[in-house]
């Protein structure tokens, strides 16, 4: 995702909704601002670990991403971040016996268990 410049980045998975993703594509299918939801696993550095626990979180906050999801796969565990007065800020992590959903994709439920198989 290129949000400028000197501001781009990988996130493992993004979502984006179809009528979103009509305007952030470029031609060359560059993903040019922000989506619905970005979506980071932990890699095992402490270096990487910072980044996307806090560079990437005030980035992604910055740049206007509705929902910030982090695996951590150490601790079987995700924080959901969500767009409250015009920022991310942590709503919720949840373990094992807890169930992903997002009012962002209607339907969608998921054990949390069951992404870390």
């Amino acid at each position: 995702m290129i949000f400028s410049p000197t501001d781009a980045v990988i996130p493992d998975v993004i979502w984006v909704s179809n009528e979103r993703s009509k305007q952030l594509l470029d031609e060359t299918g560059h993903f040019m601002g922000a989506p619905e939801i970005a979506i980071e696993v932990l890699s095992q550095s402490p270096k990487d670990k910072e980044r996307d626990k806090k560079t990437k979180l005030k980035l992604y906050s910055n740049q206007g991403v509705l929902e910030y999801w982090i695996f951590d796969r150490e601790l079987n565990v995700v924080e959901i971040y969500r767009r409250e007065e015009g920022q991310l800020v942590k709503a919720i992590t949840l373990y094992d016996s807890d169930t992903l959903e997002s009012p962002i994709l209607h339907g969608f439920s998921c054990r949390v268990a069951t992404l870390f198989e």
